[in-house]
């Protein structure tokens, strides 16, 4: 690992080029043991491969704020929704960013993978931009950097040793090591200097190791930054959180505050990852077969807790799922996890194990179609069919919008004899994001003059400003804003300008990058929710005339064997419509296939009440 000193006036500033192959391990007593945790002689096995379109920015105001003496605060994602997390920070000509994730597609974006942010204000003024920094490893911070690094200049990108180490990874994906810069930081010591902005960090808990908030030195005042945050008195694998530091940070006069919203409708304080752990021991305890346990792939202390919990009942575990697989391969490399060497099993060995024998850590807890538990629960993983006897674990909740998907992979385990336990049942999960009386506890410490409620839909961020206001703060001081939406901030006030920043969908679609637009998702929507009917007329050029009959397809419409009367009908509907519009002198093949559409849009319409997308083929021969 090489290390740059970076100097500045006040303090004396230690950055770290990362490396998945030098990173230095953390404490001790977090560090693995030596070898593979794979079996000898082994491969992890991964059953699925990887696998989302600019929206128009009309109408939006084409904005600079170039060389302002105010600070502006804007996000081009997180802010409607959960995930797709970015933040921006403006002022003078300096630019920085904070996180870079995606988010899943809604039920009304089918095909699409992912979400990604609209880069087009970053683009236009990527030579002012002075670095990202990233608050921890989840996707839904860290995803879109892949897709967008490059669009705005290939910026440095700082982080903790595991946050770098999980980018790493998916960057490699793509083939991008060589062309990122990344830097690790030591949140305990490190400040850097972007610019006219210092930054400096705090650790803060979370459901994944090495989170940090930032403090944001910028000429008008602190802005601190919580990051997804709780408060967990018991962590696994990670340290406390120091409410010293953040009393401190609070001391020292803060300007404004973004804070984590996702839990703001939550009462009390969220469950310890300790008591989550104990209750999966006990649940493992009780299951006699084989027990199957879905997480996400960077709840790295969940994953730990679920070892640590097979390990204690003699057990043997093995993980199904590329990316469950890669981040505990970086996570245990960095000594973030405790794996003892070759007691991970592929799961074509662990296949042969008896089923009292045998936990299967999987992906899948959102319903995803590729992921190993969804194929599972259809029968089509290569190595493990569910059978009755079988316990399901989903260590998860639910991201809003992936309910129906989910309810289809829970129907089918069950329907498959499983016995499936969930998070509503019994406590095997918790939040990692902080409940009412954390995030109030975290609005004391610091006590910042303007309040910003930040990640998650508006009616999280609504109730994360009503506990601000229940602590007093003054109504003009909260200031609750979407996407795109610019504050201005000064000493002493704070704003929301009238310009907005573009901050359109763009998704990511297989290798595609905003290649996929409202007028292709109408589509697909159309042809979902009513099939395509294709109409082919072959006719001569010289004459303008139909030589054979109409060739009519049907997918996803009607079953032409079964509507055959249907058909026929329409075959000679076609012919009507075209003798009523064509003359021999003139045949226009484009005005033709406009009227075909319409007219037999509306006559399948009356004869069946759809409306499938109709397509006219015009061949001249």
């Amino acid at each position: 690992m090489d290390k740059n000193e970076q100097g500045s006036n006040s303090q004396k500033t230690m950055v770290f080029h990362a490396s998945l192959d030098d990173f230095q391990p953390r404490a001790k007593s977090t560090q693995r043991r030596k070898g593979s945790f794979f079996a000898k002689g082994q491969k992890p096995n991964s059953n699925h491969s990887p696998r989302r379109q600019l929206n128009s920015s009309n109408g939006e105001q084409q904005v600079t704020f170039k060389a302002s003496k105010t600070l502006k605060i804007c996000h081009l994602g997180g802010l409607e929704e959960v995930g797709r997390n970015m933040a921006l920070l403006e002022f003078g000509n300096d630019i920085l960013i904070v996180d870079a994730g995606f988010s899943f597609p809604s039920d009304d974006m089918p095909g699409v993978d992912y979400v990604i942010q609209d880069v087009t204000y970053l683009q236009d003024n990527r030579a002012r931009i002075k670095g990202i920094v990233l608050t921890h490893g989840h996707m839904d911070h860290i995803g879109a950097i892949p897709y967008i690094i490059e669009k705005i200049g290939n910026p440095t990108i700082y982080g903790t040793n595991l946050t770098i180490g999980l980018l790493k990874e998916k960057l490699d994906e793509f083939g991008m090591r060589g062309r990122v810069k990344t830097v690790v930081i030591n949140p305990e010591e490190d400040k850097l200097t972007l610019g006219i902005f210092k930054v400096g960090f705090f650790r803060v808990n979370h459901n994944i190791p090495d989170t940090v908030g930032l403090v944001i030195e910028t000429p008008v005042g602190k802005v601190v930054h919580t990051a997804d945050f709780k408060f967990d008195l018991t962590p696994i694998n990670e340290p406390v959180v120091d409410l010293g530091k953040i009393a401190e940070i609070g001391e020292s006069g803060v300007l404004a505050l973004l804070m984590d919203s996702t839990g703001a409708r939550n009462p009390g304080y969220a469950i310890s990852e300790a008591e989550i752990k104990a209750n999966l021991k006990d649940l493992f305890a009780r299951s006699k077969g084989r027990i199957f346990i879905a997480s996400f792939s960077t709840l790295i202390s969940r994953i730990q807790e679920i070892i640590d919990v097979t390990i204690e009942l003699n057990r043997r575990l093995t993980v199904t799922g590329r990316s469950m697989i890669s981040a505990i391969e970086v996570a245990n490399k960095l000594g973030y996890l405790k794996v003892p060497e070759n007691f991970i099993l592929t799961a074509q060995k662990a296949s042969h194990l008896p089923d009292d024998k045998l936990v299967i850590l999987s992906t899948g807890t959102q319903g995803e179609d590729a992921s190993a538990l969804t194929k599972m629960s259809r029968g089509e993983h290569k190595f493990f069919k569910i059978r009755k006897g079988d316990t399901v674990v989903l260590s998860s909740s639910i991201i809003p919008g992936n309910e129906a998907r989910v309810v289809e992979v829970y129907d089918n385990l069950l329907r498959a004899g499983a016995k499936v336990i969930d998070y509503k049942q019994m406590d095997i999960h918790t939040s990692g994001h902080a409940h009412q009386e954390e995030l109030k506890t975290m609005i004391r410490l610091l006590n910042p003059k303007f309040f910003i409620p930040v990640h998650g839909n508006r009616y999280m961020r609504e109730a994360n400003a009503e506990l601000a206001r229940s602590l007093g703060m003054e109504e003009g001081n909260i200031l609750v804003v979407d996407d795109g939406e610019v504050i201005e901030l000064t000493e002493t006030k704070a704003e929301v300008l009238k310009a907005r920043i573009p901050t359109s969908f763009v998704m990511v679609d297989g290798l595609g990058v905003g290649d996929v637009g409202n007028i292709v998702l109408r589509d697909r929507q159309a042809m979902a929710e009513g099939g395509i009917f294709v109409v082919i007329l072959t006719i001569d050029h010289r004459t303008g005339q139909i030589i054979t009959s109409p060739d009519i397809i049907s997918r996803g419409f009607v079953y032409m064997r079964a509507a055959e009367d249907l058909i026929h009908r329409a075959r000679q509907t076609v012919r009507e419509i075209f003798k009523r519009h064509v003359s021999r002198e003139n045949v226009d093949l484009q005005f033709i296939k406009t009227v075909i559409r319409e007219e037999m849009g509306e006559f399948l319409y009356e004869e069946t009440k759809r409306r499938p997308m109709v397509i006219p083929v015009i061949i001249e021969v």
